[in-house]
């Protein structure tokens, strides 16, 4: 009996549409996780009487709050792409990070796709007419149309 070993074909791969929708959905998800971050920590400290939490979580400077936001972005993609090998933006587009072969990514490829999209010049890397950016090359890892892959991995 003969095996074949899956590869993924361009035709599989998600478009840039569905890319930079992806973004967007992604970077509004975490941006009301951070906002609600926020305000839980500044209730807590009002409903506890521990004014210096609410105090401190208000006071934030335009950095902090920079950094307060990529910490939360670090974890939102870690955690999804790691559990379920989407986002909300990917589950939006029908669309899953899968490794070469075919298989779900491990812990070490998510951490490296995840850390990459912190370089701040990282979403230019789609420009280059290439439809896999810094994130995916880095992390050897596609993102592909669901019901294509799922469809030739049957076959």
């Amino acid at each position: 009996m003969e095996t074949k070993e899956f590869t993924i074909t361009d035709d599989l791969l998600a478009s840039k549409g569905q890319r930079f929708l992806n973004l967007i959905i992604d970077l509004f998800i975490v941006y009301m996780f951070t906002v609600g971050i926020g305000a839980a920590i500044n209730i807590i400290g009002e409903l506890t009487g521990n004014f210096k939490l609410s105090e401190w979580i208000t006071s934030l400077t335009i950095v902090e709050n920079v950094i307060f936001g990529l910490v939360v972005l670090f974890f939102y993609y870690t955690i999804m792409e790691l559990y379920f090998s989407r986002t909300f933006g990917k589950y939006f587009t029908k669309t899953v990070v899968i490794k070469h072969n075919g298989s779900k990514p491990k812990v070490k490829s998510i951490v490296i796709r995840t850390l990459v999209r912190l370089i701040p010049i990282e979403a230019f890397s789609f420009l280059s007419g290439n439809s896999r950016g810094w994130h995916d090359t880095l992390s050897v890892t596609y993102v592909v149309n669901k019901h294509e892959f799922i469809a030739k991995m049957k076959l």
